[in-house]
């Protein structure tokens, strides 16, 4: 055997103990006559002694050309360290091992930055050598805890009779809102497989199928622009079940995040609130609130209009937040705030601010159009208390209260508001079933394709198809969309009228969703299901904003692996057998 420890288990019960271990020399300290080097592999870190008074003298001399990262096993009698080179916050900290033999299985190049737990190599660079960024704690208890997170999961849907199913990675493509990843079939020529944005279709044909309770921690890929919690290859935890109604997903599901707060991270959530889509959108601004604090909207139309302010006179919406604390902010700090709002990203065209004095009167920057009762119904609307400061916000409505969220979450941000050891689960349902795109004029739906209308609101789609609301919803966590779903359509009448409203011909529905359809027709029970981003979520319970340390190969912001150099070109025979013929100009 190469070991017969790791270098994470001997403690003060192995002294006397002869051992071999075998691992990454992390760092070695060279007193002349006396030589510490420290061990390191997955499991911890194993300090080595190599004394010229009682070492062979080839292992002493050897043991002086170790470099960092170098790959070697020793065997050697574990013994006390003494009692001033203890060390309390390592659970091998009392020990150390008297080296008798000394091997180096593998010399290594001194790596391009430091495998310490606070490194000197920037993103790139560490990217550009992720496998031994691997090796840095952060990133390799990042991997897992991953893991973790995994088989945990795997474990309750198990529990509750869910069964594991791989689908193709290799399909048809089908609209589903983002970019296909598309790859050649030689077999068939000019013609190709996508790769999956989601396992949607076979998902559903499983329960066709008749396999009930289906589930898969599963690739998917989308071809779309990137950012620091979106990869182009991500995974989902699929699931599907038949014979249910929403309530029944939610519950189920409920309980599979109540299950990871408790096994993961210790915590018990006993309410998950429920608010509409509708709900979300006035009071938040976006459809993945943050509920871990308060600044939630106002809308201060009846009593900001109609006075002598040209700017609100002509708002569709004038909405506000009140700020805890922040009225003793300075001039600087809200003109600050003011050029934020302004900024492309967020598109702003100016703020009005009001102040909330100690004594229960107001300062404002529109005091010239507004008088203290008008400014202490603001406060009372947005809830705003002494020693608190109002941000207002006017235009458009959804831009506006999509502005006024990017203020919400910013100020939070910057006031400490946003504890990542604090864990505010919701439900939102109640989504629209569809969305005009103001462009092409066409609706498109809000989530899928399949997503089941409400029952109620059937008769809407002919009239006002804006209106009508779906069987959907999704899990949000401390303001990230970490889940969502929907009750499918299960009959070919329904789904081809969805068809129809989505702008598709019958020729089109039929080639696109044709085996579907097909299927409806021999059987399919009601169904419907849910899909967690397991990236996402993995990164949120672990405390953190972004995925990428929890993804062990992740692609940079351009959509490259770097390590690798993909994607790169292929030859012109391979082309040619594909028959590909590249027009790059």
């Amino acid at each position: 055997m190469y070991r017969s420890h790791n270098c994470g288990e001997l403690n003060a019960s192995s002294i006397n103990t002869e051992v071999t271990l075998a691992g990454w020399v992390q760092k070695s300290r060279d007193k002349g006559f006396m030589n510490w080097v420290d061990l390191r592999d997955r499991y911890g870190i194993t300090q080595l002694i190599f004394d010229e008074s009682r070492t062979d003298k080839t292992v002493f001399e050897l043991a002086k050309t170790l470099g960092r990262e170098f790959v070697i096993q020793v065997k050697g009698t574990v013994i006390e360290r003494e009692d001033k080179n203890k060390n309390k916050n390592m659970i091998t900290g009392d020990i150390e091992i008297l080296v008798t033999e000394l091997t180096i299985l593998n010399a290594a190049l001194t790596p391009p930055f430091t495998i310490e737990d606070e490194t000197d190599g920037g993103e790139d660079i560490r990217m550009k050598y992720r496998y031994l960024d691997i090796r840095r704690n952060p990133v390799k208890n990042s991997l897992l805890f991953r893991h973790k997170v995994a088989m945990e999961v795997r474990k309750y849907l198990s529990d509750l009779d869910f069964c594991e199913v791989e689908t193709p990675y290799l399909i048809k493509s089908t609209p589903e809102g983002a970019r296909d990843f598309v790859v050649p079939s030689r077999m068939n020529e000019g013609q190709f497989y996508a790769l999956p944005q989601s396992p949607q279709t076979f998902k559903q044909l499983l329960m066709v199928g008749g396999m009930d309770k289906y589930f898969q921690i599963v690739k998917c890929f989308r071809d779309e622009d990137l950012r620091a919690d979106r990869q182009p290859e991500f995974t989902q935890i699929d699931c599907e079940m038949a014979f249910v109604e929403q309530e029944d997903i939610l519950n189920v599901f409920e309980g599979l995040t109540r299950h990871l707060l408790k096994e993961i991270k210790g915590i018990e959530v006993d309410k998950f609130p429920r608010i509409t889509y509708d709900y979300a959108m006035k009071t938040y601004g976006n459809d993945k609130p943050d509920i871990r604090f308060g600044m939630e909207f106002g809308e201060l139309n009846e009593f900001a209009q109609h006075k002598e302010f040209p700017v609100f006179n002509a708002a569709e919406l004038v909405v506000g937040i009140a700020v805890p604390g922040a009225g003793n902010y300075t001039r600087k700090e809200i003109d600050g705030l003011i050029d934020w709002v302004k900024r492309p990203q967020v598109g702003a065209s100016g703020m009005v601010y009001a102040k909330c004095n100690d004594d229960g009167t107001f300062k404002s920057s529109v005091d010239k159009f507004y008088d203290q009762e008008d400014l202490g119904q603001w406060a009372k609307i947005t809830g705003a208390k002494p020693g608190d400061m109002i941000f207002v916000l006017s235009g458009p409505a959804n831009k506006t209260r999509a502005q006024l969220s990017a203020l919400r979450m910013e100020l939070a941000t910057r006031l400490g508001l946003r504890n990542p050891k604090v864990f505010a689960p919701l439900w939102v349902i109640d989504f629209p079933l569809l969305e005009l795109d103001e462009e092409s004029g066409r609706y498109h739906a809000m989530h899928h394709p399949f997503t089941s209308p409400k029952p109620e609101d059937m008769a809407l789609l002919e009239t006002e198809p804006g209106k009508v609301r779906a069987n959907a919803y999704d899990m949000v966590l401390n303001g990230n969309e970490i889940g969502g779903g929907s009750i499918r359509i299960h009959d070919k009448a329904t789904q081809q009228l969805m068809f129809k409203y989505l702008g598709f011909t019958e020729d089109e529905a039929k080639a696109q969703f044709g085996f579907l359809m097909d299927a409806f027709q021999f059987g399919a029970p009601p169904h419907g299901g849910l899909a967690f981003g397991l990236d996402r979520l993995v990164a949120i319970l672990g405390g953190q904003e972004t995925i990428r340390d929890f993804i062990a190969f992740p692609k940079n912001n351009s959509g490259r692996d770097v390590m690798i150099d993909a994607p790169a070109a292929i030859d012109d025979a391979q082309l040619k057998e594909l028959s590909i013929k590249l027009d790059i100009k």
